[in-house]
């Protein structure tokens, strides 16, 4: 088998932590491993090796957008995680933003506005967040809370299209959908902004699991993680992840996006997730393996 991990998107170092854990994990339930960074020759490495299965590690562009889906089709090699078109519509935020509002599920109000127009003046009140419409693990994102006199000022690696996204106020909270099973709820305790680091360095943010949290709220994000898992189309493991305004009881739960390759490192919330519902790290893994196929 070989695990795909590297990469040349943002989310490089993420993934390359992802896939060496899962390699490791997959070496101690059995399985003969080849780690392999996915570059220019990818699919020349992929003929060469020619693996049984292609468990894919990669995060971000060209990795978990449709883009390696299309190619492992093409090389008719089974393959972990979503297809081609889930992976493709769970990565631009705008799109499955359509298909969650489309199937009755809890959005925040967003636009699609050029880098120069946000720069330029508000584009709508704030408070508000500017995201690139398909980069994962809060790469690039910026907060205009409301005492914001000024326009952010967007860094040049941004694209010339951004998401602008009216910010839902309250607790960071996160599901996991294995199969048809969503696994449970994770509250996510930080000092400040959940931004990249406090997702991935240690430390920088503290995970209750299970989320302590009314069982109405409890019960409607594994509702409606796997509602979105299935109205995306999505196969294998995803998450699903929450903002909730306690004040404002149910009303106050919005869904903001569904990972179809959520990153499994050390500090990772997947990994917890399916400990606390009894599956180990390796556990995972394997059937992830055994989950794996083409025409996802």
């Amino acid at each position: 088998m070989v695990v795909l991990l590297g990469g040349p998107s943002a989310e490089r170092e993420v993934s390359l932590s992802t896939g060496r854990e899962c390699a490791a994990a997959l070496r101690g339930e059995g399985f003969e491993v080849v780690e392999l960074d996915a570059g220019p020759d990818l699919c020349e490495q992929l003929k060469s090796i020619s693996p049984d299965v292609v468990f894919n590690a990669l995060h971000g562009r060209w990795g978990e957008d449709g883009c390696v889906q299309g190619l492992l089709e093409w090389l008719g090699l089974p393959y972990t995680h979503s297809g081609v078109l889930a992976s493709a519509l769970a990565m631009d935020k705008q799109r499955s933003k359509a298909t969650f509002k489309a199937a009755g599920l809890p959005v925040v109000e967003s636009i699609i506005c050029s880098k120069t127009d946000v720069m330029a003046g508000h584009v709508m009140a704030p408070p508000y967040v500017v995201k690139p419409n398909n980069e994962g693990s809060s790469v690039g994102v910026y907060l205009v809370n409301e005492a914001a006199n000024g326009t952010p000022n967007l860094s040049d690696d941004m694209p010339e299209f951004v998401m602008v996204e009216q910010f839902a106020p309250g607790r960071e909270m996160t599901t996991t959908v294995m199969g048809d099973r969503a696994l449970t709820v994770t509250d996510i305790l930080t000092d400040g902004w959940y931004d990249y680091d406090a997702k991935y360095k240690p430390g920088g943010s503290r995970h209750v699991i299970p989320a302590e949290i009314p069982q109405d709220i409890f019960d409607l994000c594994l509702d409606y993680a796997l509602r979105a898992h299935q109205a995306l189309g999505c196969q294998g493991v995803s998450r699903t992840d929450f903002r909730w305004d306690e004040a404002r009881g149910a009303d106050g739960l919005i869904l903001l996006e569904t990972n179809t390759q959520p990153g499994m490192t050390p500090t990772s919330l997947v990994p917890e997730q399916a400990g606390a519902a009894g599956v180990t790290f390796g556990q995972m893994c394997a059937w992830m393996v055994e989950d794996a196929s083409c025409n996802r």
